[in-house]
């Protein structure tokens, strides 16, 4: 769902210019960054309720729900308050151009603030999606999309007596849109339209399922942020080679994400399955559910890469007009072709393994690739080998196809499948409510 802002964002930040193009690019890696961190919380949370759903416990799933908003409410607070302070200074750190922050700076700046609408909106939508209830969180993301999409233009470029915000105005329309959504999640998780009822007489702070939370989010966390700090040091390698390099960085990375909707929801389909079946004592149909979604995105993907392949310009004129970047990122996406591909193969596993609990497998596997292969290879090829900036293209593209010899053995060594989500004594009468 925030691919589909994000590639929003930069369509139209393309007829604005190649600056307001880089500035919106190195500004949504700084608060995907913050997102990705915080994804952790959502990855605890669709372990946890999916595995207490697959056990027959709703009440615990209930409780689960309650403690992940309100550990996401004080991310929220920190974070916000942080990131809308220090966005210049972040900018300026990683040698953005003056030109490329006036733009960048005040979409950045209210990015921060929409990060509660659109962290509580995909909060409460994992909520509902890991107890079996996909439809609402569909309607919830198609709602907030018409609503981002529709609104976008008019505050950005004024037109009637809407005013002319520039980049500013799709933030704006961004944090309303998911604002809406995250409202249509709520009230089905309050009215009780899923197997999940949340009642705030039932709400009590609970440290030990707090702790649960954080203990398994926090690998997982560390897993997203550690992908989004190796974004902005690719950023910082990509900025010698001048702003049409980085807009170039900026289009393919997001084609990338935009290639990995389908396998990233089929990866988390996958994940949300496992869990129930692992709650249900089913371990085989949870094996088998991860070789069944792996073979779709294999087959999704294949046709998917040829086709960008072949024709990378009908993909990457939606964000820009200018022949001289055009001829540049179709170089870059030619080079990615085939990590787009093990990428798909490695969400699928990943989202499995993490929903199973087992989120320490997939940091560690993140933490080699990035930081043994990825940044050290694009520094090599793009300075020391002379390859410039399509080296960095390649470095990329090697790190990703990598994570494929860890994924595999790990899968068929049927260790995930034995991760813990609860405690003991968290599992009956202590996961229920106290009375009141």
């Amino acid at each position: 769902m925030r691919v589909v802002d994000q590639v929003a964002d930069l369509v139209w930040a393309g007829f604005l210019g190649t600056q307001h193009l880089a500035g919106i690019g190195v500004s949504q890696q700084f608060t995907q960054m913050a997102w990705t961190f915080r994804n952790g919380i959502d990855t605890a949370q669709r372990a946890m309720v999916s595995r207490a759903v697959g056990m027959g416990d709703i009440p615990l799933a209930n409780h689960v729900v309650f403690q992940a908003t309100t550990l996401s409410a004080i991310y929220f607070t920190f974070v916000g308050i942080f990131g809308f302070v220090f966005t210049e200074t972040m900018l300026q750190a990683f040698g953005v151009s003056d030109e490329v922050i006036e733009k960048a700076a005040p979409y950045m700046r209210l990015q921060w603030v929409g990060q509660f609408g659109f962290g509580f909106q995909m909060l409460w939508g994992q909520a509902l999606s890991a107890s079996g209830d996909t439809l609402t969180p569909m309607k919830s993301t198609m709602v907030s999309r018409f609503l981002h999409m529709g609104l976008s233009p008019l505050f950005i470029f004024g037109p009637l007596w809407f005013p002319e915000m520039g980049l500013q105005g799709a933030a704006l329309a961004s944090m309303l849109a998911n604002s809406c959504g995250g409202l249509i999640n709520l009230h089905a998780l309050v009215v009780g339209k899923s197997r999940l009822q949340l009642r705030l007489s039932e709400y009590r702070f609970d440290p030990a399922i707090l702790w649960q939370l954080a203990k398994i989010g926090t690998p997982a966390a560390v897993n997203g942020m550690e992908r989004s700090m190796a974004q902005l040091i690719l950023v910082r390698l990509v900025t010698p080679f001048g702003d049409n390099a980085l807009a170039a960085y900026t289009v393919t990375r997001r084609v990338e994400m935009f290639s990995n909707l389908g396998s990233a929801g089929l990866g988390m389909a996958s994940g949300i399955i496992v869990g129930q079946s692992l709650g249900a004592g089913k371990p085989q149909r949870a094996r088998e559910t991860v070789l069944w979604a792996t073979a779709y995105v294999v087959l999704i993907k294949s046709i998917f890469c040829t086709v960008l392949f072949l024709f990378p310009e009908l993909f990457l004129s939606l964000f820009t007009r200018d022949e001289e970047l055009l001829e540049i990122a179709s170089i870059w996406l030619r080079i990615q072709i085939f990590a787009y591909l093990a990428m798909g193969v490695s969400q699928v596993a990943m989202q499995s393994f993490m929903t199973a609990g087992a989120t320490m497998f997939p940091a560690v596997v993140t933490l080699i690739a990035v930081w043994g292969i990825e940044l050290p290879l694009s520094l090599l090829f793009s300075q020391t080998l002379g390859m410039g900036q399509y080296g960095i293209a390649v470095g990329i593209s090697i790190a990703t196809c990598a994570r494929l010899f860890f994924y595999v053995p790990y899968f068929f060594s049927g260790r995930w499948l034995r991760a813990k989500v609860f405690k003991e004594e968290q599992l009956a009468p202590a996961a229920q409510p106290a009375a009141t």
